[in-house]
C-alpha cells in the first residue's frame, strides 16, 4: 500500500492538493492511503521550504504546486 502525504498548513492549495490526490487513488481503485501533515517541524523534516508539497512513499514528488489528479495517478502508476 502507498503512502501518500500531502504537507501544507490548511492554505487552499492544500485542500486542492489533498483532494486531487484522494482523487487519483479512487480513479485507480487504489488502496493508497493520503493523509495531511500540517505541523511544520514535520514538513521541514522532509526538506521542504514551500507549500504545498506531495510526498509518495518518504519520496517529495512536488513542492510549492497542485498537480492534477492525473499527474498524481503517473506518479503513482
Amino acid at each position: 500500500m502507498k503512502q501518500i502525504k500531502v504537507l501544507g498548513t490548511g492554505c487552499p492549495k492544500c485542500a486542492k492538493l489533498a483532494a486531487n490526490a484522494q482523487e487519483a487513488v479512487d480513479a485507480l481503485q487504489s488502496d493508497a492511503e493520503v493523509s495531511k501533515v500540517t505541523e511544520i517541524n514535520k514538513i521541514m523534516e522532509y526538506g521542504v521550504m514551500v507549500t504545498p508539497a506531495l510526498v509518495i512513499d518518504g519520496e517529495v514528488k512536488a513542492v510549492g504546486k497542485v498537480p492534477t489528479a492525473d499527474e498524481i495517478k503517473a506518479l503513482l502508476q
